[in-house]
């Protein structure tokens, strides 16, 4: 009797999986039935190479072994990981399996984390393949109803590969290249580097941003005031004053009728820019917390692009509202518009983030306090996306005051729609009636002063946002991919910032802002515009896509991320006196013989800071080391300043004796030699 092997991409859902397949039997690593075998994997459980498995010359970092582009790709097991992959191993190789079925995630880092574990088995067996946006039992049975052939998602799978590998070609060239001319770990990504560089301009504008003064007339009137117009001089403002007896007629009333229509669900990102700016959450917070909520079966999917539902859950609206409405407390609304939030059209691979039915019938008081939170949100989310226009009349009122006019705007809401559902409920001035001709006496009158504002420093909010769409306005119309990054990814670009050292978090009153460290904005500043503009990973993003439908050849797109690779080492040239952007803090020892720069002491040896300059004492020398003669710190600043110390006990590889000699170091402007000096 044969089993079908099910593989997961966590253990919680491997578990979840089983017990819809009524699999109950627990072994170590996988669970067996009579018809299923359920096992998992552990996140990436196969991760790329380092590049010293190519060559072990690579395990230094040199400019001349650059660019390190591997023929053939080669995979490790990261050692925490090997058991599991050891019984996945067994398990697609066991004669009872007849074929292999991918539950990863339902996305391309899923796939990929499923091929990768299949081709390092070595396993051959058929490929089917769990797509499904929800962890719910219904959902899961439902997809095992409806397995696809895995060869559907061969070009995924290609899209996926092409990624992981043009990151590791740009991130190691590129970050060795930096770091080996500019004497400082310099990690370069192409998605890191535009984002660090967005970060940089706005410090940038801040910086150069001149605050000015303005001034401004207000006028009371008793049940409302109107302002003058924008004065650079208080004496301007002063002048437009009225004075004592003066006649203040209105000189027009104007009312619009405006709407606001309700918003979309929520994707990931939006998610996330809404949980910070609400909460204080970081994006990897709101990540982390919005996953477990998946797992436990509480929202859909939720790495998702997507902001709309597909034509066919128009159905299921109306109880996707009862259930959100008794999630957060909420009445329904008194009209659900289902057609506001099911669109096929604008539905790739998921659909939009919503709560499950499991959620309504869940103790929500269980949860952590960030999960509850954020299924709160998801669930207020689907009751605005389904109610009516947000409506209101806007009027404003024109008055002469001499021969200066005043502006007075009022605003009315007329329905409040789906605003209902807002955390604070805003307050708006409201005009009394007013009509042309109407004469009004002042019932005072004072001078406001303002100053114009800089830009705002970005925070997780607006930076989510930011990477959404730059360099949009450069890529096709009809691209679906534009921006930094996926919303899956985002989250973890900005933590990796924070965890390099370019980028800090730091909180003023209420708000946590992202700044660019010194590092940051100095490795931008050497940065070709190349890897700073956030157009080459568009690009990147657009041309994966193409690779996932088809209609782009995954080796055509490797042969153009390698030949970039190769320009980018070829014609990158160090910026003359750039070492003054990355100073070490370490002391000088010496001045160095070719240039006359400082040199100092780093862990493998004493190395000139000057930046195009690549004189150094490595500690390893083998001269040195077969002589056991240890370069110590004193030693080498020595050397520096005469080109020569007295050595003791340096011992005879051929006598296997010590002997007392004078060490020379010479430097022929390219390579640093030693010799011994005996005194004869």
């Amino acid at each position: 009797m044969t089993k079908r092997l099910v593989i997961a991409e966590k253990p919680s859902v491997g578990v979840s999986i089983a017990a819809v397949l009524g699999v109950k039997d627990r072994k170590d690593g996988y669970i067996e039935g009579r018809d299923y075998i359920v096992s998992w994997g552990v996140g990436h459980l196969c991760e790329l190479a380092n590049a010293d498995t190519y060559d072990e010359k690579y395990a230094k970092w040199r400019y001349d072994d650059l660019p390190i582009v591997p023929a053939n790709w080669k995979y490790k097991i990261p050692r925490d990981k090997y058991s599991q992959f050891e019984t996945l191993k067994k398990l697609m190789n066991r004669p009872d399996v007849s074929d292999v079925i991918n539950a990863c995630d339902a996305g391309r880092e899923g796939e990929l984390i499923f091929r990768n574990i299949y081709q390092m088995t070595g396993c051959k067996k058929p490929i089917y393949r769990l797509w499904i946006s929800s962890m719910e039992d219904n959902a899961i049975a439902k997809g095992f109803r409806e397995l696809k052939d895995g060869k559907e998602y061969d070009n995924l799978f290609a899209a996926a590969r092409c990624r992981e590998w043009a990151d590791w070609l740009v991130g190691i060239n590129a970050t060795r290249l930096f770091s080996v001319l500019y004497h400082r770990t310099l990690n370069v990504g192409r998605v890191v580097s535009p984002t660090l560089a967005i970060l940089v301009q706005r410090e940038a504008d801040i910086m150069a941003f001149k605050s000015e003064p303005f001034y401004t007339a207000e006028v009371d009137f008793g049940s409302f005031t109107a302002a003058s117009e924008k004065f650079k001089k208080k004496s301007d403002a002063e002048a437009v004053i009225p004075k004592a007896n003066e006649p203040v007629v209105v000189e027009s009333v104007t009312s619009k009728e405006k709407s606001e229509k309700a918003p979309a669900l929520y994707d990931l990102t939006t998610l996330q820019r809404e949980a910070n700016r609400q909460l204080g959450y970081t994006a990897q917070q709101t990540l982390d917390y919005v996953q477990s909520l998946y797992e436990k079966k509480l929202c859909t999917y939720p790495r998702t692009d997507s902001r709309y539902l597909t034509d066919d859950m128009a159905d299921s609206v109306k109880a996707m509202v009862i259930c959100s409405a008794g999630i957060c407390g909420g009445a329904e609304p008194a009209s659900v518009k289902a057609s506001q939030v099911c669109n096929s059209k604008k539905v790739s691979d998921h659909h939009a983030i919503i709560p499950t039915m499991v959620a309504g019938e869940t103790d929500l008081k269980t949860l952590p306090a960030g999960e509850r939170e954020i299924l709160s949100m998801i669930a207020k989310q689907v009751l605005r996306a389904v109610s009516e226009a947000y409506r209101f009349r806007e009027t404003t009122a024109e008055i002469i005051c001499g021969s200066t006019a005043f502006t007075a705007n009022g605003k009315t809401i007329t329905n409040v729609g789906w605003k209902a559902y807002n955390e604070k409920e805003q307050t708006y001035k409201v005009l009394p009636e007013l009509h042309n001709g109407d004469e009004l006496t002042v019932a005072g009158s004072e001078i406001k002063e303002g100053t114009t504002k800089p830009p705002a420093h970005f925070t997780e909010d607006s930076l989510l946002s930011a990477m959404e769409v730059a360099g949009a306005k450069d890529m096709p119309e009809d691209a679906e991919r534009k921006g930094l990054g996926t919303p899956a990814t985002r989250a973890g670009i900005i933590e990796k910032l924070i965890a390099t050292g370019f980028v800090e978090r730091k909180k003023a009153k209420k708000t946590v802002s992202l700044i660019p460290a010194q590092t940051g904005v100095s490795l931008i500043t050497v940065l070709p515009e190349q890897l700073q503009s956030p157009l080459l990973t568009a690009e990147w993003e657009h041309k994966l896509k193409m690779v996932e439908r088809g209609e782009l050849d995954a080796d055509t797109f490797m042969a153009e991320i390698s030949l970039m690779v190769n320009d980018l080492i070829k014609t990158y040239s160090v910026i003359k006196g750039a070492e003054v952007l990355f100073p070490s803090g370490r002391d000088v020892i010496g001045k160095c013989p070719r240039c006359g720069g400082d040199v100092t002491e780093s862990k493998k040896g004493f190395f000139c800071e000057t930046n195009d300059c690549r004189f150094g004492l490595w500690k390893d020398n083998k001269f040195l080391t077969g002589k056991k003669i240890s370069l110590t710190k004193k030693m080498a600043a020595t050397l520096l300043k005469n080109g020569r110390i007295s050595v003791k006990g340096i011992f005879s590889e051929k006598t296997g004796k010590s002997y007392d000699a004078t060490l020379v170091m010479t430097d022929d402007g390219a390579k640093t030699l030693y010799n011994l000096d005996f005194g004869k």
